[in-house]
C-alpha cells in the first residue's frame, strides 16, 4: 500500500506539473485570454495584421516557410502599433484529413515567432477549399488542427473558413456541422466565419440566418467598397449581425489601381468610420506588396493589382499608408499632408484625382504658387451637358446628413475664360449624387490669387462629399493652391 500509494502521488504530481499554470481566485485573476468572454473582447479591439510574406504568399508562406522572414516582419508589424496577426492555413498544403506533422510545426513555429513579438494569432482554417460533402475529414482535420491551442493564452480566435459564399448551400450545411466541431475542440476561442467584400451587409445579414442553430461568436467584415461611403457601409454591416460584435478583417487598396496617396487615404476614411461607428478593429490588407511570382498559380495570381496591396514596398520602404495604419493604431494625428491640400507631396503621393479627364487633366506646376513649390493647373479645357473637367478628393472624415461643410482655395488666372470654382457635390450611401453647391466664379482674364469658397448643408441621405477644383469652357489657364476644408 505504501509503493502504491507513493507512486499515487509522483504520478499525481507529474500531472499537474504538466497542467497549465492556473491562478486561484486567492492570489489573481483569471487570464482574459484564457476565457472565451476576454478572448472575445480582445478580438473586438485587436490591432491586427493581414500577413504573407512579400516573395511567399497564400500557400506558398508554408511550402517555403522562412522563419527568419517572418520573424523581421512581425517586427515590422509590431513597430506600427499591431498587437495581432492572421495565419491563414490551407488543407491542400497541410495535409487533408490528417494533418503534416511538417506543417502543424510550421504553425506552431509561426504562432512562436508572433508571441515573441507579442502579437497574438488568429487562425483562419479552410482557406481555398470547397469539399464540403466530407464533413468528417473536415471535422477531423480542423480538430487535428486547433486542439493542440485549446488551452493556448496566443490564439484570440479562430475563423472557420475564409469568404464563404452565404448563397452557397452546401457550404452552409457543411458550416452547420464544422463549427460544432472546431467548438468542441476549442471551446474557449472565439469562431467566426467570414463573406467576401461583395457579399457586403447582404451576405452576412444571410449568413446570420443561416447559421442561428450553430451561430458564431463575431463576424468578420471584408471591406473593399467605396472609402468615401464606409460609414454607411460599416453601419449597415453592423446592423445585419447585430447584436453579435462585428470587426473589419481585411480591407485595402491596391496601389496599382490608385495612388499610393489614395490608399493612404482610403485606409483612412476606413479607420476613421470605423471609430465613428464604434468599431475597434480595422486590419489592414496586407503588410508588403507582393513579388513577381509570390502568389501560387490561381485566379489571385492573375489579378495584377493583388501584388501591391501592401503598406510597404518590395524594397521594404514604407508607403503612405504605413504612417496611417501606425498613427490609427497608436492613437496620434494623420499625416499633415494626406491629403494633399498644397500639392507639395511627391508624384503618385496624392489621393487627388481627375474627373471628366477627357475634358482637361491638372497638372502639378512650379510655374505659379501661392505657398510652397507647387500647384496644379488647367488649361484649355471642355464644357459639356455632363460637367466641367476637375480635380477632386475626399476627406478623410465621415459624412453625414446636416452637417455644414467648407470648402476653400486660391485661384488666379491667366487669359482666363469659361467658369472656374471650388464645389461640394453630395452623394448617397450608394455613390448616388445627390446635388452640390459651387462658390462665386473666379474672375476671367488675368488676375491675382483670389479665395474662393463653397459652403453648404449635407441633404439627407448624404454619406460622402468630394472638393472639386473646376474650369469649363476655359481657353486661357488657371491655378489653384492651398485648399482648406472643414466641418461644423
Amino acid at each position: 500500500m505504501r509503493t502504491t500509494t507513493s507512486l499515487g502521488i509522483i504520478v499525481s504530481a507529474v500531472l499537474l506539473a504538466l497542467l497549465p499554470s492556473v491562478a486561484t481566485p486567492a492570489t489573481a485573476a483569471p487570464d482574459p485570454l484564457t476565457t472565451l468572454a476576454g478572448r472575445l473582447a480582445a478580438v473586438t479591439t485587436a490591432k491586427q495584421m493581414n500577413y504573407y510574406p512579400a516573395t511567399s504568399g497564400w500557400t506558398r508562406m508554408w511550402t517555403n516557410f522562412d522563419a527568419t522572414q517572418i520573424d523581421a516582419d512581425f517586427a515590422k508589424a509590431r513597430s506600427l502599433g499591431a498587437d495581432s496577426v492572421r495565419a491563414i492555413v490551407f488543407p491542400s498544403v497541410f495535409g487533408y484529413p490528417a494533418p503534416k506533422p511538417e506543417y502543424t510545426t510550421k504553425l506552431a513555429q509561426f504562432v512562436s515567432l508572433a508571441a515573441a513579438h507579442n502579437l497574438t494569432v488568429k487562425i483562419t482554417l479552410f482557406d481555398w477549399w470547397g469539399t464540403y460533402a466530407d464533413v468528417a475529414g473536415s471535422s477531423a482535420w480542423a480538430t487535428a488542427i486547433v486542439a493542440p491551442y485549446r488551452y493556448d493564452r496566443r490564439i484570440i480566435s479562430i475563423g472557420v473558413q475564409n469568404e464563404m459564399d452565404p448563397n452557397n448551400a452546401a457550404a452552409i450545411a457543411w458550416a452547420r456541422k464544422i463549427i460544432p466541431a472546431v467548438r468542441g475542440a476549442a471551446p474557449a476561442i472565439p469562431l467566426t466565419i467570414s463573406v467576401n467584400g461583395q457579399a457586403g451587409a447582404a451576405g452576412l445579414a444571410r449568413l446570420k440566418s443561416q447559421l442561428a442553430g450553430t451561430p458564431l461568436d463575431y463576424y468578420d467584415f471584408h471591406f473593399y467598397s467605396s472609402s468615401e461611403q464606409a460609414l454607411a457601409t460599416i453601419q449597415q454591416a453592423q446592423a445585419a449581425v447585430a447584436p453579435a460584435p462585428l470587426v473589419i478583417g481585411e480591407t485595402g487598396v491596391s496601389s496599382l489601381t490608385s495612388t499610393e496617396g489614395e490608399q493612404a487615404a482610403y485606409l483612412a476614411r476606413v479607420f476613421q468610420a470605423a471609430d465613428r461607428a464604434g468599431l475597434d478593429s480595422v486590419a489592414p490588407w496586407t503588410l508588403t506588396d507582393f513579388a513577381a511570382g509570390a502568389i501560387p498559380d490561381s485566379g489571385v495570381a492573375q489579378v495584377p493589382a493583388q501584388y501591391r496591396f501592401g503598406l510597404f514596398r518590395l524594397d521594404g520602404s514604407a508607403k503612405p499608408a504605413a504612417a496611417v495604419v501606425k498613427a490609427a493604431w497608436t492613437g496620434t494625428a494623420y499625416p499633415a499632408n494626406l491629403l494633399d491640400l498644397g500639392f507639395e507631396n511627391a508624384a503618385g503621393q496624392t489621393p487627388w484625382r481627375a474627373y471628366l479627364p477627357e475634358l482637361g487633366v491638372a497638372s502639378k506646376t512650379q510655374a505659379v504658387a501661392r505657398t510652397g513649390k507647387w500647384s496644379v493647373a488647367l488649361t484649355n479645357t471642355g464644357k459639356t451637358a455632363a460637367g466641367s473637367p476637375s480635380y477632386c478628393v475626399a476627406p478623410i472624415v465621415p459624412v453625414v446628413a446636416g452637417q455644414r461643410w467648407t470648402a476653400e482655395v486660391w485661384a488666379r488666372g491667366n487669359a482666363a475664360t469659361g467658369a472656374t470654382q471650388i464645389a461640394l457635390s453630395w452623394f448617397d450611401a450608394n455613390g448616388k449624387w445627390l446635388g452640390g453647391a459651387s462658390s462665386a466664379a473666379l474672375a476671367n482674364g488675368t488676375t491675382a490669387w483670389t479665395r474662393l469658397t463653397a459652403a453648404a448643408t449635407a441633404p439627407a441621405g448624404t454619406a460622402s462629399v468630394q472638393v472639386h477644383l473646376k474650369s469649363g469652357g476655359n481657353t486661357g489657364t488657371v491655378w489653384f493652391d492651398d485648399v482648406a476644408m472643414s466641418v461644423a
